[in-house]
């Protein structure tokens, strides 16, 4: 493919153990003209870690994680990994965080954060004061920082939070550069993520709303293929967690945690999971686009996990020329 997909950005669709499939995948995005390429948290090889080794293989490659869990590393550490991926790919990044599962809350802390708002706040707050280098002297309800942080040359980078719902898309207006979405249908962006960051912004004052990148689940219709099967593999454990699922019922998709199966039907049925051929996930994109996402991810777990990555990046690719020929 020969020109750049400004918009277009691709995810590792899987926790990695191994770096070669991250290399396969993200050479081949690369080639192809994305925008970035992204990672989920990891609990397998480390996310950091793996982003390291990627850049090391892979320079140059523009890199983001949505999300890494703010239960694992204190601000000041999540400031210097976010630096160290930024200067060992020569690349800008976009360190995306999130406060991850009430009930990982509960095993790593004893507790679930009392107010998540109030944490995600303080904790992209102090990131981007550290890389801003500012001389951070923070006392809050959750963390505390006041070390100095070295600089280091570094190409930039944004600091996200991962949204669902309305209070988070406020609060990342209020303090961060991207919200991240995951799962989320474009007309709930438009109409309700967009509008609540707007005003987070404009209540603390700022010039400039965050901008929106959004993950967006993609399976080809081919023959053969189980679509709700493939769909199911994907977003089981979100079509099964409440917070997903009360975020889906307000954007008008009747799915219930207790039947996570049927949730996969409504997924397909209102193109959540954008499905069909290459041109209709393309127009898929094109809806993400107009209502006001920056960024669309193509996340082609559903294959991977079913067929294999010989058979995702199959997709992957007739997508991204689809895509292409849209624009």
């Amino acid at each position: 493919m020969s020109r750049t997909l400004k918009h277009i950005s691709a995810i590792f669709p899987i926790q990695p153990d191994a770096l070669e499939p991250m290399v396969e995948i993200g050479t081949f995005a690369r080639d192809a003209g994305v925008r970035r390429m992204w990672l989920g948290q990891s609990l397998r090889v480390e996310t950091h870690l793996a982003l390291a080794a990627f850049a090391a293989r892979v320079p140059g490659v523009a890199l983001g994680t949505s999300v890494t869990l703010t239960v694992l590393r204190h601000p000041y550490q999540a400031a210097v990994e976010a630096r160290s991926i930024s200067a060992l790919s020569g690349a800008p990044y976009v360190a995306g965080f999130g406060p991850g599962p009430v009930g990982f809350q509960q095993q790593l802390l004893g507790e679930r954060y009392p107010k998540p708002l109030r944490a995600m706040k303080e904790y992209v707050s102090v990131v981007r004061r550290l890389l801003d280098s500012e001389k951070v002297a923070h006392e809050g309800e959750y963390f505390t920082s006041g070390a100095p942080f070295m600089h280091v040359p570094a190409p930039a980078v944004e600091v996200g939070l991962g949204v669902l719902r309305a209070g988070m898309a406020r609060t990342v207006g209020e303090v961060g550069d991207a919200a991240i979405t995951w799962l989320t249908p474009h007309w709930y962006i438009g109409d309700t993520l967009v509008p609540a960051m707007t005003e987070g912004a404009e209540q603390a004052g700022r010039t400039r709303t965050p901008r929106v990148v959004s993950i967006l689940h993609a399976a080809l219709d081919r023959p053969g293929r189980n679509m709700r099967r493939t769909v199911f593999t994907a977003t089981g454990p979100h079509l099964a967690s409440e917070h997903y699922t009360d975020m889906l019922r307000r954007a008008g998709v009747p799915v219930d945690a207790r039947e996570p199966v049927k949730g996969a039907e409504a997924l397909i049925e209102q193109q959540v999971f954008a499905t069909g051929t290459a041109q209709d996930v393309a127009k898929v994109v094109r809806a993400h686009r107009d209502a006001g996402v920056d960024e669309i991810v193509l996340n082609v777990c559903g294959v991977y996990l079913t067929e294999g990555s010989r058979a995702a990046l199959e997709d992957l690719g007739e997508i991204l020329e689809a895509v292409a020929a849209d624009d």
